[in-house]
């Protein structure tokens, strides 16, 4: 449902809530490291992130990308919003050019709660609160969090 691109900048944004203090500053290839990403997509990705306000950055050698009060309090749905937009979300699963309860089509009362159910956990949810949920209970956003959380469980 969401593109690559998309994943990468919610992936990244929940990275730096998590990591990177608003006094702290972090650069795009510490980031793509971590998250297992192509450095420049993301460098494009944050750059059009830090133009919508998404994300807040400095340039400069001792500049990066991190997160402010603002910022945390965007939601998921911001993201979408900048990056895919969100003709996915009104569009029929099944690819018809026409398709709600008036005229479904044979999938439509399956998926419609479904994409109602993200579309507001994306919206009503800010980035702080996903972040609190993250670390709650123990979600990954790389596979690299899970490789090091396993190699810590089998050292004990």
């Amino acid at each position: 449902m969401l593109s690559n691109a998309c994943k990468y900048a919610i992936r990244s944004i929940l990275f730096l809530a998590m990591y990177v203090e608003e006094d702290e500053k972090i650069g795009v290839k510490k980031i793509a490291e971590a998250l297992e990403t192509p450095q420049p997509f993301l460098a494009k990705l944050l750059q059009q992130l830090a133009k919508n306000k998404l994300v807040s950055s400095h340039k400069g050698p001792t500049g990066g990308f991190f997160l402010d009060e603002h910022n945390l309090e965007n939601s998921i749905w911001d993201i979408v919003k900048c990056i895919d937009g969100t003709v996915k979300f009104d569009q029929c699963f099944m690819g018809l050019p026409s398709c709600g309860d008036e005229n479904p089509c044979p999938v439509h009362f399956t998926v419609a709660p479904f994409k109602k159910k993200i579309y507001a956990d994306f919206k009503d949810k800010t980035i702080k609160e996903f972040v609190a949920e993250i670390k709650q209970k123990g979600r990954f956003i790389s596979l690299k969090d899970f490789e090091a959380i396993k190699a810590i469980r089998t050292d004990v």
